[in-house]
Parts: C-alpha cells; sequence; structure tokens
C-alpha cells in the first residue's frame, strides 16, 4: 500500500473525529482500510513462510512449505 492511500486514511480519521463523514467518504474510509488489513496480511503471511525452523532431530523445516498452503494463499 503506498504513502498516498495511508495519508488519505489517516485524513478520513481525522475529519471522522472532528466533524464527520459524508456516506461516500464512510464508504471511501471503509475500502481503504480493508485494502490496508490485506496488506498488513500478506505482509505477515509472507514473512512467516520464510522462516526455518530447526527441529529436535536436526532437520530444517520451513513454515511456508510445512503451512503456507493448507488456506490456499
Amino acid at each position: 500500500m503506498d504513502t498516498q492511500k495511508i495519508a488519505r486514511i489517516n485524513e478520513l480519521y481525522r475529519k471522522s473525529k472532528a466533524e464527520g463523514l459524508t456516506a461516500d467518504e464512510q464508504k471511501e474510509q471503509k475500502l481503504l482500510r480493508a485494502e490496508y488489513i490485506e496488506a498488513v496480511r500478506q505482509n505477515l503471511r509472507g514473512q512467516l513462510n520464510n522462516i526455518d525452523i530447526e527441529e529436535k532431530d536436526g532437520t530444517v523445516v520451513n513454515l511456508g512449505e510445512k503451512y503456507g498452503n493448507k488456506r490456499g494463499n
């Protein structure tokens, strides 16, 4: 997500607290927030999928290979 969209999320938040939002602005805010949350989730999944764990027996297991595709990600 680019910085302009994040700035717009913050702008809409401040406006909602100060004077309220129009129906169109509320829809825009909801869409931008959903997009932001999805970007955070994808980032976290990407990080977790690149973690290798060494088991007690010495084998190395990649979490992305072990769990990453179970939910279709």
